[in-house]
């Protein structure tokens, strides 16, 4: 080959330079035979270079050598393929053999398969003429020419993984929007007339009620006075619609922080009329005081979820105290006219909660746990199609377990379970749910083989013999192949052989029945585990199971294991039988169905230990008991109960947020801890070098500041100890908490400013336009501000609420019983807003608005109007919820597609991070070294904070905006298949190791290289998705090839396993003759351990597709060919890349 390097530049006085390669000749030990010669100068291969100087933009046109005789060449053969040092160096490993005379492995050539696709028409030579990169820190990427994708197929996959909410219409749409109405009204209806939330509905509504009626009578009204709705608004904030726990600590969080804004408030009223000049500037004095207690309780909002409901009750009594009735004479009054009415609501709310329906927490539970074990159920009718959606259900349920264990150990509780039995229980449910996930959901171990052996030969004889020209229309068979123009093409159905098929029928006649009567056991099992603790929460008779299940615990537990003691029989005698093969290299069908029932007989083992968990419950016969907080009082700060994350709004991008924080916290300690292997295998020879190895050399500067720092023992000065930890407070300052805090001030203060100045003092005090300052504070969120749908929603409840109120006083000029006839039918519907369903700050808007007008007015008798008394107050209300809203668009803006950008890059690099663990710990990891019980539980509980975080990405995120949903959702589902590959790697290298690689020194020593390059280019991969992601910047258009390191590394191990199958077969026959059953299993997980790593790889091919979607493609001036030029071909080129350390 020659290439032909010319300077593109106009008047260019360099000369083309023409580089000649020979072409690939002859084997691989021929090529790699010139690096034995003596010559040290004649022996020497370099890699052309580009000058630095310049000529960075040279064209470059390759002219292809003729083949020398019979040998063919590819048009990669002659691109040199690695980073070479000084001097051309013979691959370390001296088993390496000719490709002619390699065998094919089944697990090799599966994984082969499924690289076709990714590196099809490309012909690569794979020949590195036996000279390797072993410098640390480097890796010979492979760039191939992108694929062409066509994106209207992208997005018609990625439709299938939309959810169910993002597939709905727009809900401002003229055509959808009373259809949606009516069709929420009929949901609302069936709701509280067949479920549990007609109760939960009843008792919010009574202390309302009960609350509007006693502001009704006139004595209770005057005796407490102007705001005697405060009570009302007190029964709102703290509804009793939620368990006595969180009633009990709602009340005591709301009256302190009641108390907590009134006595700031009392403080700042006190010093403004301490002297004369204060009483002149009191509106200063007062707004400083203001200011600073409102910045205070709106980063404690962000910061400490938990005290949610104290500061939003400090904040609306500070704003009454210092905005209400203000004027340079002190009304020390109003202090009582908010604080005794608060307390009546809150005394009114308890009591309703312990005497209506009570609910001490264990229902909560028991419908948890109930669904789990449906869901579980569920998980276990094998086979069925690989569904989706009982995938997300099998992860939500992961999630929901962990969270209500959190909602019972974090309020007092009255209940039959334990909190460290729940625990221990919410562990064993995961782990059976961890399970379900990894089992396959297809399989034909359960066909009849010979019936479809036989119709198939039949059909097949049939078309062969049949004609083509007059049969063309006829059903195709499964054998034949068919090319279809407009889809990728497929690999046609391998036919099965004579000995594959009786291999195929041995497995499945001995582990049909067993298997299926492991499936039925397991699943009965559950269904009894649910009926037994159905009848311990004492809601068996409400949730289910039905009567018909029976509760025979005891038995289930000797049933499970009498079948599981069968099916190990079956399989031993199975591994035991002469027929079977002893080895599976032609028959990876045989593979695919032992890894079809080996999980489930894992997953039997994780529901026996459910069983015996559930037994040892049940034998203690426990009674109802009060249980106080047990969660840890520093997590619990960060943790609220299940009703106050409802009513606080943004639910969902709450639940998210928390939990990448979790997750940053989580995979903070593990993105740094690389130490790189000893050069020398003797530990007294790399002593020295063992010792210089600290953490501080694979480690940012960064992290290297914090440690000491830090360190006590460290001899910086206490000066720059102080000057650390000013810097951590000052950056944590540079949080969205701050930001909260900084728009709360904002708009808060500005809206304020008219109640201190004299001009409109009268009309502020008068109206009571304070209102709209605390529906500002009501209003805000620290993350989700709301879009055009929630303004208007939020606003029109609003008006709506205040037209009600107005039309309720109105009618009968204040007729209390016309009144509480209004307020019923209004507030119905919107306390279910409220309390119950997705859109609670519009329903809290729509209730204060309806409370403050119609009692506002009947304090007033009705003057000057009702009409201006609803119009002033509604005014000032609907201003509150704008001003709200607009401030989160303007300041530091929450942009969903833009944070989903960002919690899709988060999620990469922890894949990143798990993936490299993986393959440290369980994959390529040093004798002595092995994975043990607690590097196995810690990879667990990593999963499973990591699937908490894609659930949440996938289902609480909301998009929203006008823009595509479908490239995040299919980027989305592609990461979570990535990341259920990785999992199963794990669990299929504790069964599977490749032992040459850790036996045999000069082997490890050969597959370095290509296991450096394979593992690095992932990293790279997702390293640079995600700072793209990040970002917002467009993907370059060449990436590492990880399909092309991995064929590197498959083909390499093909030849390692050739040359060692000779020495595995003397150590066979010389250990008895026959393979044990631990090196059967490791040879048919050896199938799923390459698999997985292979679906890692085309996995990353999804994600750069869709993520190239999102931020686009950095493309380049193509070359200008002049006429008559043809395009080069598609080449390979392979460029040395400087990794950082941790790859």
């Amino acid at each position: 080959m020659a290439t032909y390097s010319a300077d593109p530049g106009e008047g260019s006085s360099e000369a083309p330079q023409i580089l000649f390669s020979p072409p690939t000749v002859g084997s691989k030990q021929q090529s790699s035979a010139s690096s034995t010669q003596p010559s040290h100068s004649q022996s020497r291969v370099h890699r052309r270079r580009f000058s630095r100087s310049g000529h960075h933009d040279a064209k470059h046109i390759r002219f292809q050598a003729p083949a020398q005789g019979n040998a063919i060449v590819s048009s990669a053969s002659s691109i040199y393929l690695g980073s070479y040092g000084h001097s051309a160096r013979r691959s370390k490993s001296s088993i390496a053999i000719a490709d002619n005379s390699a065998p094919v492995f089944p697990r090799v050539s599966m994984s082969h398969s499924h690289l076709e696709s990714l590196l099809q028409d490309l012909n690569l030579d794979l020949d590195t003429y036996g000279v390797e990169e072993l410098r640390d820190g480097f890796f010979d990427a492979s760039f191939l020419k992108p694929p062409r994708l066509d994106h209207d197929d992208l997005m018609k996959d990625a439709e299938e993984t939309l959810p169910i909410a993002y597939q709905k219409k727009n809900p401002l749409s003229p055509k959808h929007f009373l259809p949606r109405q009516w069709h929420e009204i009929k949901g609302f209806l069936r709701a509280i007339t067949t479920t549990r939330a007609g109760i939960k509905l009843t008792k919010s509504f009574l202390a309302f009620f009960i609350a509007y009626i006693l502001c009704l009578v006139p004595v209770i009204s005057d005796w407490l006075g102007r705001y005697n709705y405060i009570m009302v608004i007190s029964t709102l904030v703290n509804h009793p619609g939620r368990t006595i726990g969180a009633q009990v600590d709602g009340a005591f969080l709301t009256i302190a922080g009641t108390a907590t804004g009134l006595g700031w408030g009392a403080f700042a009223l006190w010093l403004s009329d301490s002297t004369s000049a204060a009483r002149r500037g009191y509106g200063g004095i007062l707004a400083a005081f203001l200011v600073l207690f409102m910045g205070t309780i709106a980063a404690l909002r962000t910061y400490f979820v938990r005290m949610y409901q104290l500061v939003l009750c400090a904040g609306i009594a500070v704003l009454y105290t210092c905005l209400a009735d203000t004027s340079q004479a002190i009304d020390w009054g109003k202090l009582f006219s908010y604080g005794i009415p608060w307390l009546f609501g809150q005394a009114l709310c308890l009591l309703v909660c312990c005497l209506v329906f009570p609910d001490a927490g264990s229902r909560p539970l028991a419908v948890a746990l109930h669904n789990a074990f449906g869901v579980m159920q569920n998980g276990l009718i094998l086979p069925q199609p690989d569904n989706i959606m009982l995938h997300r259900e099998l992860a939500w349920t992961f999630v929901n377990l962990s969270q209500v264990y959190r909602d019972l150990a974090l309020d007092i509780s009255v209940t039959r379970f334990r909190p460290s039995d729940v625990k221990m229980l919410r562990n064993l449910m995961q782990a059976v749910v961890r399970s379900l996930l990894s089992l396959k959901m297809e399989s034909h171990l359960f066909d009849n083989f010979e019936r479809t052996r036989s119709a198939n030969s039949a059909t097949n004889h049939e078309n062969r013999s049949g004609d083509f020209e007059t049969g063309s229309e006829s059903s195709l068979t499964d054998g034949e192949a068919v090319i279809d123009i407009d889809e990728p093409v497929k690999r046609p159905t391998v036919p099965r052989t004579d000995s594959g098929e009786r291999a195929v029928n041995l497995v499945a006649n001995k582990l049909s029945k067993p298997t299926s009567d492991l499936l039925s056991c397991m699943r009965s099992s559950l269904a009894r585990c649910d009926a037994v603790l159905m009848d311990m929460s004492g809601y068996r008779k409400y949730l289910g199971p039905s009567k018909s299940t029976s509760n025979d615990i005891v038995g289930s537990v000797t049933k499970i294991r009498k079948v599981m003691i069968r099916y190990d029989e079956e399989e031993d005698s199975l591994m035991n039988n002469p027929a079977l093969p002893p080895t599976y290299s032609d028959h990876p069908e045989v593979v695919e169905l032992f890894l079809f029932v080996h999980p489930i007989r894992q997953a039997a083992t994780s529901v026996e230990n459910l069983l015996v968990k559930i037994m040892e419950m049940q034998q203690r016969h426990p009674r109802w008991r009060l249980y106080l907080p047990s969660y840890p009082w520093s997590k619990g700060l960060q943790r609220t109960n299940a009703q106050v994350r409802h009513d606080r709004g943004g639910l969902t991008a709450g639940f998210y947020f928390h939990t990448q924080t979790e997750l940053a916290k989580t995979m903070r300690g593990m993105a740094n801890i690389y130490k790189p292997l000893p050069r020398k295998p003797n530990p007294k020879e790399a002593g020295e070098e063992r010792l210089c190895v600290e953490r501080t050399n694979t480690i940012g500067k960064y992290e290297e500041e914090e440690d000491v720092a830090m360190d006590r023992n460290s001899n910086i000065s206490k000066k720059q100890r102080f000057r650390y930890k000013l810097w951590i407070v000052l950056h944590r300052l540079q949080g969205f908490e701050t930001r909260f805090a900084l728009k709360v001030l904002i708009v808060t203060s500005l809206l304020s400013i008219p109640a201190w100045l004299r001009q409109s003092r009268g009309w502020w005090n008068e109206n009571e336009t304070w209102w709209a300052v605390v529906m500002v504070w009501v209003m805000s969120h620290p993350r989700v501000g709301g879009n055009i749908q929630d303004l208007v929603t939020r606003a029109l409840c609003g008006a709506l609420g205040a037209i009600w109120g107005g039309l309720a006083y109105g009618a009968r000029d204040g007729n209390p019983y016309v009144m509480a006839v209004f307020a019923a039918i209004f507030m119905i519907p919107m306390i279910y807003r409220f309390t119950q369903s997705s859109h609670p700050r519009s329903g809290i808007v729509g209730c204060i608005a309806f409370v403050v007008i119609s009692l506002g007015a009947k304090a007033n008798d009705g003057l000057p109007s009702v009409a201006h008394v609803a119009w002033t107050r509604g005014v000032a209300i609907v201003i509150g919820v704008v001003s709200a809203v607009v401030v989160n668009w303007v300041l530091w803006p929450f942009v969903a597609r833009h944070e989903l950008r960002k919690a899709l890059a988060a999620m990469m690099i922890y894949s990143s991070i798990i993936y490299r663990g993986v393959v440290a710990k369980y994959v390529y990891y040093e004798k002595g070294e092995e994975p043990g019980k607690e590097d196995v539980e810690r990879s667990e509980m990593l999963e499973g904070r990591l699937r908490e975080g894609f659930a949440l990405t996938r289902h609480e995120i909301r998009l929203r905006g006008p823009f595509d949903p479908l490239p995040y959702s299919a980027l989305i589902a592609a990461c979570e298949r990535f990341f259920e590959y990785l999992v199963a790697l794990r669990q299929s290298s504790l069964f599977f190791h490749p032992h040459y690689i850790t036996d045999n020194e000069e082997a490890g020593e050969s597959l370095l290289s290509y296991r450096r390059d394979a593992v690095a280019a992932i990293l790279m991969n997702l390293y640079v998705l995600a700072g793209a992601l990040r970002a917002g910047r467009k993907v370059p258009r060449y990436l590492p090839s990880a399909a092309h390191a991995r064929s590197r590394l498959l083909t390499q191990m093909s030849q390692l396993e050739a040359a060692l199958a000779h020495t595995r077969e003397l150590e066979r026959v010389q250990s008895g003759g026959s393979e044990g059953e631990g090196r059967k299993w490791s040879q048919i997980y050896s199938y799923s351990y390459s698999q997985s790593l292979t679906g890692c790889v085309k996995e990353l091919e999804m994600l750069v597709a869709f993520t190239k979607e999102i931020c686009g493609e950095m493309g380049f001036n193509p070359v200008q060919l002049t006429v008559g030029d043809e395009e080069p071909p598609p080449a390979m080129v392979r460029n040395e890349i400087r990794t950082s350390s941790n790859l």
